[in-house]
């Protein structure tokens, strides 16, 4: 005790604390998807993605209004000609201007991306939810009809579909949801199955709440994270479906035009007229880099184990 009261009072100095980790234990509360957000904007690839996303849908919404032509017009007087005047991309074979062709196209192939991710979002969504919340003998028999949706392969599903159904926006979109909600509903159905035994489900269902009530404001909104993950990465997956099947024959056919039909029909003249294909080819690229960028943005900022 009398060594201590000898001790000089210079032997004991604060600590010295970074101002980095003291901003960080000083940092004001943030709610969960004020914390998403953070993370979403620190990620570069997430950021361009998203904003090449948003460049997209405007020009697929406004750019055709960049001049006076249309999506199907033809002036065979001016058929292959490169990109001259106010054809910002040339013409094509037909004498079609290529600049509307493509945006019309993009606004097609999306539009059948968005409703198919929306179906497979409905179906999904509400089967894994029933699935994983009731468990038991509902679990095991809905988990064998979804054993047997996936074993059948997408594409015989889709091709017998078109062959009953005239091509179209709607046709092919629910052609490509049949089987595209089944993955789905089994990332809804593990969360739900992991959810379900929380103290909030457990203190909701002593009060007397309802199962639709538990699933609908109790489990579903928690599993929005993974739910909306899966879209990001469903809607290039649909965008490739499409152009895939126009390019084959079996989507949209002219003289609609989607991005597929556009390098369908490019691809003829390839080797004569290579920019009739780079054209729709780019943007399509563009388009389903943009979506996985942000789905792998999402991935990280929706994951709580990703936090620094």
């Amino acid at each position: 005790m009398e060594k201590a009261k000898n001790l000089s009072p210079d032997l004991f100095k604060p600590a010295q604390i970074e101002k980095k980790e003291q901003d960080a234990l000083t940092r004001k509360p943030v709610g969960y998807w004020q914390d998403v957000w953070g993370r979403f904007r620190s990620n570069l690839g997430a950021v361009l993605g998203l904003s090449l996303i948003v460049l997209t849908l405007l020009l697929a919404i406004f750019g055709p209004l960049a001049n006076s032509y249309d999506w199907q017009t033809q002036m065979l007087e001016v058929a292959n000609k490169e990109s001259f005047s106010d054809h910002y991309f040339g013409t094509d074979h037909l004498g079609r201007d290529i600049w509307q062709r493509v945006w019309y196209g993009a606004k097609i192939s999306l539009t059948i991306a968005f409703l198919a991710a929306f179906l497979d979002v409905v179906i999904g969504v509400t089967f894994g939810g029933i699935s994983g919340y009731f468990g038991g003998r509902v679990d095991m028999i809905m988990q064998r009809i979804l054993e047997v949706m996936y074993s059948i392969p997408n594409l015989i599903v889709i091709i017998l579909m078109l062959l009953i159904f005239d091509p179209g926006i709607v046709p092919v979109a629910i052609a490509m949801a049949i089987t595209g909600w089944v993955p789905m509903a089994r990332v809804v159905r593990a969360q739900v199955m992991k959810l379900k035994s929380q103290e909030y489900v457990l203190a909701a269902r002593t009060l007397g709440a309802s199962h639709a009530r538990i699933l609908l404001k109790h489990l579903i909104p928690n599993v929005m994270g993974p739910i909306i993950i899966a879209v990001t990465f469903a809607i290039p997956s649909a965008i490739f479906f499409e152009a895939f099947l126009a390019f084959i024959g079996l989507g949209i056919r002219p003289p609609e035009a989607s991005l597929g039909v556009l390098i369908n029909d490019a691809s003829t003249y390839l080797q004569i007229f290579p920019y009739q294909l780079i054209y729709p080819s780019v943007v399509l690229s563009i388009i389903i880099l943009s979506f996985n960028l942000l789905g792998d943005g999402l991935r990280d900022a929706l994951d709580p184990r990703m936090r620094k």
